[in-house]
């Protein structure tokens, strides 16, 4: 094993970890989930059944990623970010795997500290979700959003400079 799984946390059958991972205290990575390599999961992290995540993410404590959902190469997801799947859940009447919307959080993006990002939404190459955002449209590439709902208010590089 190349990879190093906290003993309180707990890998469901037929997940494949890339090399150098680290999963901490009190994580779940459920069936048919793919992790890259060097990737960092903060506690309680969930992954959901068939999430895919690349290389060199992290994701820090008490962050859902539900089935849908994809990062790519490189995301970081602040602590408590929330992902949704599902634009209109009921509890009665839930439309499993067939109702849930595609997720993509593209290379290098960074999701803020407690932002929630509405499922069926794109998040762009480098681009910033600021803390507490709400999501609800797609994010192009190289840009800070912020607010409920989250709207452009700048410019980012991709090593986190933000211009203007």
């Amino acid at each position: 094993m190349d990879y190093f799984v906290h003993e309180s946390s707990y890998i469901d059958e037929d997940v494949k970890i890339g090399a150098g991972t680290k999963i901490w205290h009190f994580c779940h990575v459920q069936k048919g989930a793919r992790i890259g390599e060097n990737c960092s999961f903060g506690q309680n992290v969930n992954v959901s059944n068939n999430v895919i995540i690349g290389n060199d993410c992290k994701v820090q404590n008490n962050v859902s990623l539900y089935e849908g959902v994809e990062l790519e190469d490189g995301v970081f997801c602040g602590p408590s970010c929330v992902f949704t799947n599902d634009l209109t859940p009921r509890a009665r009447y839930p439309k499993g795997r067939k109702g849930y919307k595609r997720t993509l959080i593209k290379e290098g993006a960074s999701i803020g500290a407690n932002a929630t990002i509405v499922c069926g939404n794109t998040i762009g190459d480098y681009a910033m979700v600021a803390a507490g955002a709400v999501v609800t449209k797609d994010v192009p590439a190289y840009t800070l959003v912020a607010g409920v709902p989250a709207k452009v208010i700048g410019r980012v590089d991709e090593r986190g400079k933000i211009d203007g």
